[in-house]
């Protein structure tokens, strides 16, 4: 495959590709499984910090 072949696809399809991944993967988040999820990971810097503390 040639630079320009492939230069051709990515500014093409590539494009594309990116773009639907995108769109995908914010609206995982959401869901509403996607929410409790989020708010988890959110939280989950100060879950040792508690188990600490308690």
């Amino acid at each position: 495959m040639s630079y320009d072949a492939l230069r051709h696809f990515a500014d093409s399809w590539g494009l594309v590709f990116m773009g639907l991944l995108y769109a995908i993967l914010i609206g995982w988040h959401f869901l509403p499984h996607g929410r409790q999820r989020s708010a988890d990971a959110a939280l989950a810097i100060f879950e040792q910090e508690e188990a600490d503390h308690g």
